[in-house]
């Protein structure tokens, strides 16, 4: 099992969202978070001075999959997101030692669907 996390921009979450269900992946969980990467943040001139920007509105992507669906859930993600512009996000891929779902006290692969 395998814990995929999504950080992309807020206009591509429906082409993300589109590009998952094409690949029969229904189980997301989506959060609107802040952050920044490389691009430090917007720049901004207030009253003449450069001023460095702050945070920028990202959407995160929480995503419990089986092995079998880990490449095909990053590939959706990348297609999905992709505009070749800075700041188009980052997909990290961790393992997932345990899935318990509450409803039927399922666990592991079984409990993710």
């Amino acid at each position: 099992m395998k814990y995929v996390i999504g950080i992309i921009q807020p206009d591509r979450l429906d082409e993300v969202l589109k590009r998952l269900t094409e690949e029969e992946i229904n189980l997301v969980t989506v959060s609107n978070v802040l952050g920044r990467g490389r691009q430090k943040g917007v720049a901004q001139v207030y009253r003449s001075h450069k001023e460095q920007g702050s945070l920028l509105k990202k959407i995160k992507l929480e995503i419990a999959v089986n092995e079998a669906f880990v490449e095909r859930t990053v590939k959706a993600i990348t297609d999905g997101a992709h505009t070749g512009q800075i700041g188009d996000g980052k997909i990290f891929v961790l393992d997932l030692p345990e899935c318990v779902r509450i409803r039927t006290g399922e666990r592991g692969n079984e409990a993710i669907g």
